[in-house]
């Protein structure tokens, strides 16, 4: 679609006919030649001499060349451009934060994947995950990894297929065999400090108790709530599991709690998948998009027409002269 950008300065066109009709006509005074007998032949043709003037007539090519100077200059100062194609831009309105645990227990083989083979949690986790950043349209994902203690895998932000690589290279142990809860939520709250967007989650999977915090996962959750941080957590572990690897519901649960989040347990990977779509249905949220054209300027256009006329008009005066010159000189 082409626009002009100024069309009111499309009224200039009118200015040369304003001022042919405002303005009075230009008059130019030359020495005329006297000659002794110039009243004779009046008298002899019955002429009676008076004040006369030479009226310029100019030709209808010099006319619409003038002309069509004058319009592609207005056309230029008037700035055409062309409208391209509408550009859309998803706009974050929800940062999300995922924590996943890989202490050694995440190698346990007791899930199901797609193709119905045993898989151990881990490799169950990255392939549910990578379903559900698929759909994650309008958010901004961030990524850290906790074992002995917590790292970010991914800062925020709308890149999922790097998000998703970058999932998919995770493996058990990468950071630690041990289970550094608290520490992971802590990091997650540093990493919201700088969004500005209204909704901040966090959605943690583990499968164990906390075994190397430095701050206890409850009192991590509590610092989160007054960070205005939901924290959703998602138990994939091992009920009868004792020890080290103890499975501990009940701090998953407080932590959720006090969060204002929800606590889901995750038995298989069918489980896992009905988590995710709980989640995106209490948290939904609008996905909003902005939108703009980009402009490209033509305006050269005109300008390298009206500089192309000015030179064939120019050098086809020029043409002329030297060419009734060489007429005169040879005839």
């Amino acid at each position: 679609m082409y626009i002009l950008s100024y069309p009111y300065i499309m009224l200039l066109l009118l200015l040369p006919i304003i001022l042919r009709r405002i303005l009075p006509p230009c008059h130019e005074s030359r020495q005329a030649i006297k000659t002794p007998w110039f009243q004779r032949i009046a008298k002899m043709y019955n002429i009676t001499p008076a004040d006369g003037a030479v009226i310029a007539e100019t030709s209808r090519l010099q006319s619409v060349f003038t002309w069509l100077a004058w319009l592609l200059i207005v056309v230029a100062l008037a700035r055409p451009q062309y409208l391209e194609p509408p550009v859309e831009q998803v706009i974050p309105t929800r940062d999300i934060l995922l924590l996943v645990d890989l202490s050694g227990s995440m190698e346990t083989k007791d899930f199901t994947n797609a193709k119905g083979e045993k898989v151990d949690r881990l490799s169950a986790v990255k392939e549910v995950l990578d379903d559900f950043l698929t759909r994650r349209k309008g958010d901004r994902v961030g990524l850290v990894v906790f074992g002995n203690a917590a790292f970010v895998q991914v800062p925020f932000t709308q890149d999922l297929e790097a998000c998703r690589l970058l999932l998919g290279e995770m493996a058990v142990r990468m950071a630690g065999p041990k289970t550094a809860f608290g520490d992971a939520i802590g990091l997650g709250i540093t990493l919201f400090q700088r969004s500005v967007v209204k909704d901040r989650v966090m959605i943690a999977l583990t499968d164990g108790n906390d075994t190397g915090s430095k701050v206890e996962p409850v009192e991590a959750a509590r610092i989160a709530k007054d960070n205005n941080v939901i924290v959703h957590v998602i138990g994939v572990g091992d009920p009868a599991s004792v020890g080290e690897e103890k499975f501990d519901e009940e701090q998953l649960q407080a932590v959720a709690d006090t969060s204002n989040g929800h606590y889901f347990f995750a038995a298989d990977r069918e489980q896992l998948e009905k988590i995710y779509d709980q989640l995106d249905k209490i948290n939904s949220h609008e996905v909003e998009t902005q939108s703009y054209r980009p402009r490209l300027d033509l305006f050269h256009w005109p300008l390298a027409l009206f500089t192309f006329l000015s030179l064939l008009g120019y050098g086809g005066l020029l043409l002329g002269r030297l060419l009734k010159k060489r007429e005169a000189e040879h005839g």
